[in-house]
């Protein structure tokens, strides 16, 4: 079954370019780009490629190019 992950909140600038990583932060995936504060909460599916994995990290990048992280378990 799909690892659906959401996001309550975002600081920064819009829009948002969101990926899902490796724990590592080395490898990510692109998942999608929230387009303003009104698009929160946003819900996504991890990749079929990372589901295997026991947690990732989700890193958001605003409009800014400044990088926010989590590790989610």
């Amino acid at each position: 079954m799909p690892t659906q992950i959401t996001i309550y909140e975002i600081t920064g600038s819009s829009p948002y370019n969101v990926y899902t990583c490796d724990t590592g932060f080395t490898t990510c995936v692109y998942v999608d780009t929230v387009v303003s504060f009104t698009d929160i909460p946003y819900s996504f599916y991890i990749p079929v490629i990372m589901e295997q994995m026991p947690s990732w990290g989700i890193k958001v990048v605003d409009n800014n190019n400044c990088i926010i992280t989590q590790i989610v378990e």
